[in-house]
């Protein structure tokens, strides 16, 4: 059963930076893409950035230039950093990985990310 596991939430402070972790464990099969979503209250799911096995890389409008998408492909592990944070970051974040045989979605169980003072 394939599983992606977050890490790295939590209460930051304006401006502050962090670190989220997903490490995916069950897996048999190429995971492609892998990337991060978020959901904020009473807004839709939307995407923050995804990066293939090749190392391509995809960023919202919202944070580019000022966050970071990266996988370990042996690990099947994907992080994104994200600095300069805004009250508007704040959301749950969702850990995203495709199938490459098949094309099932797979997503973590979400990390609360808030950003205030």
């Amino acid at each position: 059963q394939v599983q992606l596991v977050e890490s790295g939430g939590g209460l930051v402070q304006p401006g502050g930076s962090l670190r989220l972790s997903c490490a995916g464990s069950g897996i048999q099969f190429s995971l492609d893409p892998m990337g991060w979503y978020r959901q904020a209250p009473g807004k839709q799911r939307e995407l923050v950035a995804t990066i293939t096995s090749g190392g391509s890389t995809k960023y919202a409008d919202s944070v580019k230039g000022r966050s970071t998408i990266s996988r370990d492909n042996a690990k099947n592990t994907v992080y994104l950093s994200i600095d300069g944070l805004k009250p508007g970051d704040t959301a749950v974040y969702y850990c995203y990985a495709k199938a490459v045989f098949g094309g099932a979605d797979y997503w973590g169980q979400g990390t609360q990310v808030t950003v205030s003072s």
